[in-house]
């Protein structure tokens, strides 16, 4: 077994309307990613959407499969989103979007604040 630590990478990423911060986990067996923008996260499908809506948190999530599974920020921008809480609908995030189109919808969100 290798004694290497768990790994995780977080990066600046740029958008039409505005910069995210990219994140990438990864452990034995496992792994997540996500975009975090000011207002909400467009994550893979490990983040629970009832749990972030009942602390007022705007999420939308896609979700990978086995054999694709979302591992980088950057696998998310053209994966479909699934779900989403009240608040991310609030900023007109939609199931069947893309990641890209959510992000996007969160940056100008913030603008809007």
């Amino acid at each position: 077994m290798s004694d290497a630590l768990p790994r995780t990478i977080t990066r600046a990423m740029q958008f039409n309307h505005g910069c995210a911060n990219g994140m990438s986990h990864r452990w034995k067996n496992g792994q997540y990613c996500s975009i975090m923008t000011k207002v909400g996260i467009v994550g893979c499908g490990i983040y629970d959407l009832k749990t972030a809506a009942e602390f007022g948190q705007a999420i939308a999530i896609a979700k990978g499969t086995p054999d694709h599974p979302l591992v980088e920020p950057e696998d998310l921008l053209d994966a479909t989103i699934v779900g989403v809480t009240p608040q991310a609908e609030q900023m007109r995030i939609e199931i069947g979007m893309t990641g890209k189109q959510a992000v996007e919808k969160m940056l100008l969100a913030d603008d809007e604040t």
